[in-house]
């Protein structure tokens, strides 16, 4: 009976002993700043929020403790200008050490690899911004020199492959750690309160939906998908606004047959929100969409809206038998040809895909679906 109690406990003990400790804790040493308070600051999107705080004695010691679900960033903060961001993981045990003098310049971080990152980052853009503030202070100390004419080009090439080389460097970081909480912060760095260090949108694209599929509760991670999207959309109506300079014509006239073989121009909905989409009644995707449009006509014909369905089918039984079932009540229209010259004229790739003209004919969107697709004809319909 001893030998098996004694089993148990044995058992109990190495059961204990592999158990993970749960939260992460920040402990470490600040010299010269007895007295002083350090708080502990969980970084948000936009702001701070303190979480706890602890006067510093005489040898600096401190120590926080928490728990999260997922990497986040936190403030170490002496003073409103001297602090540290920590990119802290779950169960992370990170150790700094700093002195209360340059604090926020020079500190050293341990046991957290999202932490050092975070510092890489930051020092980093620091010597950048001292290279191009030194020039800059040249350049306006030097304004009235006989020779500064020359010497500003110069200068002005200097900045120009400072800041090259900053954007270089920030995104081939993104590119190298996709799937770390880092590439956020360096995602929203500012050469100034204007101009962001990384501008190429292929490498926000990548870094967002990789994090997202990581970490989508995060209020950090949801922040920059959303921009990310914004950004994509911006991009397709400068695509939109350039192919409408290029052909010339904003919203090219489309006279097709509908359904019961009377043609109907597009110009004769002049004065309504128009809603232009292409589809075809053996393509899935755009059978799935008619019931979305269904809704949307139904909340917003009353206030102006008409949809301009353009038929990309060749058999007109299985669009008229599409139009009956999925019980389109708006204009249809399709020559049974492919409607090819309307889809070229709309530079039309895939299907479904759409237009929404204003009431003056103006093209003002491409291609939106669901909850922006409602929010826009909302807006046009005020």
């Amino acid at each position: 009976m001893k030998k098996i109690f004694s089993i148990v406990i044995v058992i109990a003990a190495f059961t204990f002993a592999c158990k993970k400790p749960d939260g992460f804790v920040i402990t470490g040493k600040i010299t010269n700043a007895e007295g002083k308070y350090l708080c502990l600051e969980e970084l948000k999107v936009a702001s701070s929020i303190p979480v706890d705080s602890v006067q510093l004695g005489k040898d600096g010691s401190f120590k926080f403790e928490g728990r999260i679900g997922y990497p986040n960033f936190y403030l170490l903060r002496l003073t409103n200008k001297n602090f540290v961001t920590l990119l802290v993981d779950t169960v992370e045990k990170i150790k700094v050490y700093g002195d209360a003098a340059n604090f926020s310049r020079d500190y050293i971080v341990e046991g957290s690899p999202g932490s050092m990152l975070v510092q890489e980052l930051n020092n980093k853009l620091t010597k950048t911004k001292h290279k191009l503030d030194s020039i800059s202070s040249r350049v306006n100390v030097f304004r009235s020199h006989a020779e500064y004419r020359d010497t500003v080009i110069k200068w002005n090439q200097e900045l120009y492959f400072i800041k090259q080389s900053q954007i270089k460097y920030s995104t081939d970081f993104v590119q190298k750690h996709p799937f770390s909480m880092a590439s956020v912060l360096a995602l929203y760095q500012k050469f100034d309160d204007s101009n962001y260090v990384v501008q190429d949108l292929q490498s926000l694209k990548v870094a967002a939906s990789a994090l997202n599929s990581f970490f989508p509760k995060s209020e950090h991670v949801k922040a920059l998908y959303a921009n990310t999207q914004r950004l994509m959309m911006e991009e397709k109506n400068n695509k939109l606004q350039q192919f409408i300079a290029k052909n010339g014509v904003n919203s090219p006239e489309i006279i097709l047959p509908n359904n019961n073989g009377r043609e109907i121009a597009l110009s004769s909905l002049a004065g309504k929100i128009v809603l232009i989409q292409f589809w075809s009644a053996l393509n899935r995707d755009s059978r799935i969409q008619n019931e979305a449009l269904v809704e949307l006509y139904n909340k917003y014909k009353s206030k102006g809206l008409e949809i301009y369905q353009v038929s990309v089918d060749t058999d007109r039984s299985t669009w008229i038998n599409a139009i009956e079932k999925d019980g389109l009540s708006w204009i249809n229209v399709g020559d049974m040809k492919g409607s090819v010259k309307a889809t070229n004229y709309y530079n039309v790739q895939s299907i479904p895909s759409n237009y929404i003209l204003d009431k003056e004919r103006q093209i003002v969107y491409k291609n939106l679906m669901g909850p922006a697709l409602d929010r826009a004809i909302g807006k046009l319909t005020r």
